[in-house]
């Protein structure tokens, strides 16, 4: 299984297309040149992205009829929608997420990470560890997009527990015991969204009135609970732990000699939260000379990607503002690109700058730790002390 690989040096004898056979017996084509993932990003038609959502691991009736119980389901909305509905549902969701709504949000959450920020530097001053995942980062993601498109007021806790449960029930290697637990928990939540998907305002409203099924208003909202706010969090865990070993960077920032948007951008290139995806040859197709049978899964090695030496300088050093930093896929490419990019630099940009005067002068207690999966790396702390 490729999943532990994710931060293995890249290097010129990497093939662009190699067979990678799974944990259940399923083949993929694994894409890990830059171009080349580029090109099936960009080619909706060979290669649709209807099996992005798909489980890993199969999912097992007793589990399926706890999802069915709950009422839920995953039709085609935003990542695994290559019907005529998805330019709709996606224009829907980006004038949610304008990146002038966005920017609007700024003043109030650099309020919000000062103010946890002064709370952290006090606790580390006086000799204690402190979690910059459960402290800072963990759910700041999750209470802009609140405000953004009008979300239940369920508790930060239970959404957390929903958007990480639903990310190892679709995209781990889990066993059938833990995916009854997982479903129980994804069931749940998805009941809560659609009694909200067919009352509440917002970008639930919106949907509805543009003549979206109940259905399709709880797979975009479920989709955005998890792509909208997890990986940011994830990745704000990810960059703060990298920059922690890049002192010079930190000096460049405390100086402002280095730009945060430049770091930013860095480390969406080098620690993407998301390090696959997945699409599925419509048809008998070729990559790089490999033939690629139509229904055969696509693994798109982004996080490779990113370090292709083919297509940056550096590509194992953090340099902010080297020569092609900003060509990275992390938020994916072509019409189903990420439309919550700018959300999530608004958000990267903030901590950075608000937090970053955290990391100088302390040890790393834990470093964050990633279980297997498929696209996620999910890390679950980052502990620090002065």
């Amino acid at each position: 299984m490729l999943l532990r690989s994710w931060d293995a040096p890249a290097d010129r004898s990497w093939p662009g297309v190699a067979a990678v056979t799974d944990h259940v017996g399923v083949e993929h084509a694994l894409v890990t040149r830059h171009a080349l993932v580029r090109r099936v990003l960009a080619d909706p038609d060979t290669f649709r992205p209807d099996n992005a959502l798909d489980a890993l691991t199969p999912i097992p009736v007793p589990a399926l009829r706890i999802l069915a119980r709950h009422g839920f389901r995953l039709p085609p909305t935003l990542a695994n929608n290559s019907s005529p509905s998805h330019p709709d549902i996606r224009a829907a969701v980006a004038d949610a997420l304008h990146p002038a709504r966005v920017a609007a949000q700024q003043p109030w959450l650099a309020g919000l990470v000062a103010e946890r920020v002064a709370g952290l530097t006090a606790r580390l001053a006086a000799g204690r560890e402190v979690d910059l995942y459960a402290d800072l980062a963990t759910d700041l993601p999750l209470l802009v997009l609140a405000r953004l498109v009008d979300l239940p007021a369920a508790g930060v806790a239970v959404v957390k527990e929903f958007s990480r449960s639903a990310l190892e029930l679709f995209w781990a290697p889990v066993s059938p015991d833990r995916q009854r637990d997982l479903a129980a928990t994804v069931g749940r939540f998805a009941a809560l969204l659609r009694e909200f998907a067919g009352t509440g305002p917002g970008l639930a409203a919106r949907l509805r009135a543009a003549g979206h099924p109940v259905d399709v208003v709880v797979g975009a909202l479920f989709f955005l609970l998890v792509a909208g706010q997890e990986t940011t969090s994830q990745f704000l865990t990810l960059l703060l732990h990298r920059l922690h070993g890049e002192p010079a960077v930190l000096a460049g920032l405390a100086a402002g000699t280095v730009p945060v948007a430049d770091v930013v951008e860095e480390g969406l290139r080098l620690v993407p939260p998301i390090v696959t995806w997945r699409r599925v040859a419509a048809r008998d197709t070729e990559l790089d000379g490999t033939p690629v049978p139509a229904g055969r899964s696509v693994v798109l090695w982004l996080a490779r990607a990113g370090r292709d030496p083919e297509a940056f300088a550096a590509p194992e050093e953090f340099r902010p503002g080297q020569r092609g930093s900003r060509r990275h896929l992390a938020f994916g490419a072509g019409a189903h690109r990420c439309v919550g990019a700018q959300l999530s630099r608004m958000e990267a940009a903030v901590v950075v700058a608000g937090a970053a005067p955290l990391l100088a002068g302390t040890s790393v207690v834990r470093a964050p730790r990633c279980p297997d999966n498929l696209s996620f790396r999910m890390p679950d702390a980052f502990v620090i002390r002065r």
